[in-house]
This record gives C-alpha cells, sequence and structure tokens, in this order.
C-alpha cells in the first residue's frame, strides 16, 4: 500500500519512520491495528512499540477487559 501525503515542509522534518510510528500508534489506539501488527506497520519490535504506547500513555485496556477481570477476580474468592 502506498500511502501519499501533502508536500508540506513539516512532514519532512519528522521522517518516514516518524510517520510510520505515529499512524501505528493511532491505529492501534482507535482499536483498528492489534498491538503487533501496528508494531510491524512501525517497524519496531513488539517490545519497542509498547515502550512506545507507554510513552504516550496510548492504552488497549477497555471497561470491557476491566469487567472480565473483576468477574474473575469474583469467581476466585476475591472481593
Amino acid at each position: 500500500m502506498t500511502i501519499t501525503l501533502p508536500d508540506m515542509p513539516g512532514l519532512y522534518s519528522l521522517g518516514e519512520p516518524a510517520i510510520l510510528l505515529d499512524h501505528a500508534c493511532g491505529a492501534c489506539a482507535a482499536g483498528h491495528l492489534s498491538r503487533q501488527a501496528a508494531a510491524d506497520v512501525a517497524g519496531v519490535s513488539r517490545l519497542d512499540f509498547d515502550e512506545v504506547l507507554d510513552a504516550r500513555r496510548i492504552s488497549d485496556f477497555t471497561e470491557e477487559a476491566l469487567a472480565q477481570d473483576l468477574e474473575t477476580l469474583r469467581v476466585l474468592g476475591f472481593r
């Protein structure tokens, strides 16, 4: 796939790796890509991508996941 961006000086200063990383972070945050797929798009390891998401305070932990975790704890006898 080829993505054409507008001819803007600010984009040149970012460089392709930073643009790909920003795109991957946004796609992951929006739920369009898994963390592994987004790391692949960005061209970095999954561990490095997780560190970037953490630094940017991007989480894929949802209210649904929290509810499931709380239910699991309840079933296991934790309050």
